[in-house]
C-alpha cells in the first residue's frame, strides 16, 4: 500500500513524496493506523527501519486537521529522547513532514543558551521534542506548558527507562490531561523495561514487534577479529588506508578513550574526528553535521551517538572496544545498513573481552563470522604501522616469549612434583 493512498492530508503526502517515501516501512505500516485511531502502542522495531516516521506522519496528520478546524491550542504532542543529538534528528523529521502545514514542531535540548528556545516557545507550537533536563528546567521557569498534549511518544524507550527517567515519566504524566494518548519507540527492550512501560500505557496497548527474535537490520554483516588491546589502533590504521573511500564509524567506551585513538590516527596521518558528552553542544553539532555530509571519512564516537543517529551511508562500524551491554551493539551496528542499504560491522576483540562478544551473540540471530589474522599478518601489520621494515623480529620475539612462558611452566610443575 502506497503512502498515497492513506487517509492522511494530501500536504503531508506532498512531503512524503519529495523526501521519497513512496510505501511504509514494516513498522509505519502496523503502527501508523492505530496511532491515527488513538490507541496506546509498544513498538519494538530495529534500527534504521523508519520509527520516528512511525509516529509522526500520524501525530502531524492528526493536529493538521484540528488546526484545519481551528480546535488546536498549545502543545498537543510532547516527544521526550534521552540524548541531544536524537532531539535534533527528530526534530529535523518533523520539520520535514511538516512544511507547508499549520503544524509548527521544534526541538529544545541543553548545551545551547535557552533565550532563543523560549522565543520560539513563545511564539506557540504543536509538536514539542525534548531532552528531559532542558524540558523540565522550562517547565519550572513557566515556558513550557503540558495541558493541552493529547500524545506522549518516548523515543529509544528502553533508554529512557533504563536510565532511570521512570520519575521523570510518570511526572509529566501527572501534566497531562487524564485521556492522553501514550506511544513507545525502541529497537531493544528487555523484560524489566518492559515491564515499567506497560505500566504507563493503557491496558488495551497495542503491542508492535518487527523482526524481536534478530534486533539487527539483515542487511548488517557482522565480522570479529582477535586483536591485542594495544594493538587495535595498528589494525585500525591499516583498514582506514585499505578503505579510502568508505565512511566509517568507529566505537570506542569511554570519551578518554575516543580522543586517544583520534590522536593514534593522528599519527599516522589519518584525521578523525570525534563525538562525546564532554564536547560542548556546539562542537558536537558540527562534527555531526560535517560527517553527515561527508566532510569527514572516520568518526570516532562514544554511545553517545550510537542510538537512533540517522546517518547517511556509513559503511562500516568497527567496534573497537565492545561494548559493556549487549543491547549498545545493536545501537552501535544500526549506524550502517538502514533502510535498504547494506553495511558491514567489525568488532576488535581483545582476549578480555571475549565474554562480552559471547553476550553480544546470544543476543543476534546471525553467526559472527571471524576474520583470521595468520602470525605473520598480524606481525607484518603492527610492524608497518611502527616503521620497522621487517616483520621476522616481532614474530620471533613473540615466539621466544612463548616458548619461554611453557619452559616457566614446565619448571614449576617439576618442582610441584
Amino acid at each position: 500500500m502506497k503512502f498515497e493512498r492513506y487517509d492522511i492530508d494530501d500536504q503531508i503526502k506532498k512531503n512524503l513524496a519529495e523526501l521519497g517515501f513512496k510505501r511504509p516501512t514494516d513498522i509505519q505500516f502496523k503502527a501508523i493506523p492505530d496511532i491515527l485511531k488513538g490507541e496506546d502502542v509498544l513498538a519494538i522495531a530495529q534500527t534504521g527501519t523508519g520509527k520516528t516516521a512511525a509516529f509522526a506522519i500520524p501525530v502531524i496528520d492528526k493536529i493538521q486537521r484540528q488546526k484545519k478546524n481551528r480546535r488546536a491550542l498549545g502543545i498537543k504532542c510532547l516527544v521526550m529522547v534521552p540524548t541531544r543529538e536524537l532531539a535534533m534528528q527528530i526534530g529535523g523529521v518533523f520539520n520535514q513532514l511538516t512544511r507547508h502545514t499549520h503544524v509548527k514542531s521544534f526541538a529544545v535540548f541543553g548545551g545551547v543558551e535557552q533565550d532563543a528556545q523560549i522565543q520560539k516557545l513563545q511564539a506557540g507550537i504543536d509538536v514539542l521534542v525534548a531532552t528531559p533536563g532542558r524540558m523540565f528546567d522550562l517547565i519550572s521557569q513557566g515556558f513550557i506548558d503540558l495541558k493541552a498534549v493529547q500524545t506522549l511518544v518516548l523515543d529509544e524507550a528502553d533508554h529512557m527507562l533504563g536510565l532511570g527517567f521512570i520519575e521523570d515519566i510518570k511526572f509529566v504524566k501527572k501534566k497531562l490531561p487524564h485521556e492522553h494518548q501514550t506511544l513507545f519507540f525502541s529497537a531493544t527492550i528487555n523484560r524489566d523495561i518492559k515491564k515499567l512501560a506497560y505500566s504507563q500505557v493503557r491496558g488495551n496497548a497495542i503491542r508492535i514487534e518487527i523482526a524481536p527474535e534478530d534486533p539487527v537490520s539483515k542487511n548488517v554483516t557482522h565480522f570479529v577479529m582477535y586483536v591485542k588491546m594495544d594493538d587495535k589502533r595498528f589494525f585500525l590504521e591499516r583498514f582506514v588506508r585499505e578503505n579510502p573511500e568508505s565512511k566509517i564509524m568507529v566505537f570506542v567506551r569511554t570519551r578518554v578513550r575516543a580522543e586517544r585513538v583520534a590522536k593514534a590516527m593522528a599519527r599516522f596521518d589519518i584525521e578523525a574526528e570525534t563525538i562525546h558528552g564532554e564536547k560542548d553542544q556546539k562542537a558536537r553539532t558540527a562534527v555531526m553535521q560535517d560527517f553527515k555530509e561527508g566532510e569527514g571519512q572516520l568518526l570516532v564516537a562514544t554511545d553517545v551517538s550510537a542510538r537512533g543517529i540517522d546517518i547517511p551511508d556509513v559503511n562500516f562500524v568497527i567496534n573497537y572496544d565492545l561494548p559493556d551491554h549487549p543491547e549498545n551493539y545493536v545501537h552501535r551496528v544500526g549506524r550502517t545498513g538502514r533502510g535498504v542499504k547494506k553495511g558491514i560491522a567489525i568488532s576488535y576483540c581483545a582476549e578480555e573481552e571475549k565474554e562480552k562478544l559471547a553476550r553480544i551473540q546470544a543476543i543476534l540471530d546471525k553467526p559472527i563470522r571471524e576474520i583470521r589474522i595468520g602470525k605473520r599478518d598480524y606481525a607484518e601489520t603492527v610492524a608497518a604501522a611502527e616503521g620497522i621494515q621487517s616483520a621476522e623480529a616481532l614474530i620471533a620475539e613473540h615466539e621466544r616469549r612463548q616458548n619461554s612462558r611453557k619452559k616457566g611452566g614446565k619448571s614449576s610443575r617439576k618442582k610441584s612434583k
